[in-house]
């Protein structure tokens, strides 16, 4: 078998020997939009998707319960109430409450005159 030539391989031209600026980009001529941009197609960005409806978040309730762990319970309102739990019956006891809560909430009791 004969070995077979290696084809020529592309090469840089020579480097440089001076610094040389950047030429400037030439002149765009006539407006409008750039060739291959739809016309007629609106660029303003779209309205919010998740725009409010006037109701927020007062009160939370946070429950962890991992397998083979003590479970927790978390009960934060917007009103400044914050209680927290740790063990199966005490969590119980303050879902119950954060529960009862959410009926004499100051927060939610002024809202009309009346309970949510």
């Amino acid at each position: 078998m004969s070995t077979r030539p290696n084809p020529p391989l592309k090469c840089l031209p020579s480097t440089p020997t001076g610094p040389y600026l950047a030429e400037p980009a030439p002149a765009a001529t006539g407006g409008g939009a750039a060739k291959g941009v739809a016309e007629g197609v609106p660029t303003a960005a779209l309205p919010d998707q998740q725009t409010g409806d006037g109701r927020y978040a007062l009160a939370w309730l946070t429950i962890s319960a991992p397998r083979g762990a003590v479970p927790t319970a978390t009960s934060i309102c917007a009103c400044g109430r914050n209680r927290f739990a740790a063990g199966h019956r005490k969590a119980l006891a303050l879902i119950e409450d954060h529960t009862r809560h959410r009926d004499f909430c100051p927060l939610r009791t002024h809202q009309e005159g009346a309970a949510v």
